[in-house]
């Protein structure tokens, strides 16, 4: 108790003696340096203050995220809140990636980014699809081993070597190609659409129907013309298709699905709601699409922004 005491008493000199110091200390500066000093000192009270406002915002956030989490939602990431998912579709989409040899490197990198698309809303999506990824190699798979190693890791998806016939009963199969004269009206949930992974500027025009056509599959190409009119060339991506059909899972509407996912640029309006584009939005589209003009009904395009892609609708 005695030495207990005497700390206290020791501790309390120390801190009188230490206060004495810097007052003598602060007496010796110019007025300048005392403002100077003040500054400082206010600087720090500040900081302190806004790490303590920052402390309590995380710890509110997490304890919100909790919350949350004890009433059914699921995270992604730090920051989202994956929407709930009412029930995963059966319908099965399914990339080919057999065309490693018809494109050149840039165009195997632009499709790498629009695969990465197509599983994130995926992730995302309400209704979640059955997504599989078929004749996975050459250059695109040493692509995303080099620059996306953790893909290795994703989940809720199916990755093959095998051609997608290979991996799925032909009579289930349904391949979306622009050059199809049939015209999907409805998905079929026993179905799993093919979309052909090909960036290719145009150069391969007709090689996906060509294909189905020879394995003896049904084929088919995406309503388009019968709900949207676009003021400029109508070019859909890879990840572009995928997202068209996730929404139309969601909302049972092929314009609205068309209206939420084409690219702003591509000035897609519903039938009947179609304006005139300007020059400058003419001029704008020339500039950002490297692609020659198609037809109405080719898609070819990019997958984030204008890389083009043999593919349906």
């Amino acid at each position: 108790m005695w030495l207990e005491k005497n700390d206290v008493a020791s501790a309390t000199e120390n801190k009188e003696g230490q206060s004495s110091a810097y007052k003598k200390e602060t007496e010796t500066l110019s007025k300048k340096q005392r403002k100077k000093l003040m500054r400082h000192q206010k600087w720090e009270e500040e900081r302190n203050l806004r790490k303590q406002k920052r402390k309590e915002k995380r710890q509110k956030r997490s304890l919100e995220r909790k919350n949350q989490g004890e009433e059914g939602g699921e995270f992604v990431g730090r920051k989202r809140l994956r929407k709930e998912v009412t029930t995963s579709s059966p319908l099965r989409l399914v990339i080919d990636c057999s065309f490693d040899n018809l494109m050149m490197f840039k165009d195997v990198r632009k499709l790498h980014k629009q695969i990465q698309r197509c599983y994130s809303v995926n992730r995302r999506a309400v209704h979640p699809v059955q997504f599989y990824l078929t004749s996975l190699g050459g250059q695109l798979k040493q692509n995303m081993d080099k620059t996306d190693e953790g893909w290795v890791n994703w989940k809720d998806i199916t990755v093959k070597t095998e051609a997608y016939h290979e991996v799925v009963a032909k009579e289930e199969l349904v391949y979306l190609t622009s050059d199809s004269p049939n015209v999907l009206t409805e998905l079929d949930e026993t179905k799993a659409y093919v979309i052909g992974g090909l960036v290719d500027h145009n150069h391969h025009k007709g090689v996906t129907f060509k294909r189905a056509q020879e394995l003896g599959i049904d084929h088919a190409q995406l309503p388009l013309n019968s709900f949207v009119k676009m003021n400029s060339r109508k070019v859909l991506a890879v990840n572009h298709v995928f997202e068209i059909m996730l929404v139309y899972l969601e909302k049972g509407n092929w314009q609205e699905a068309f209206v939420t996912v084409l690219p702003l640029r591509k000035g897609a309006m519903p039938l009947g709601q179609e304006g005139t584009a300007t020059e400058d939005e003419e001029e704008s589209d020339r500039d950002s699409d490297t692609a020659e003009t198609v037809t109405p009904t080719t898609t070819v395009s990019d997958a984030m922004e204008t890389h083009d892609a043999d593919l349906c609708c």
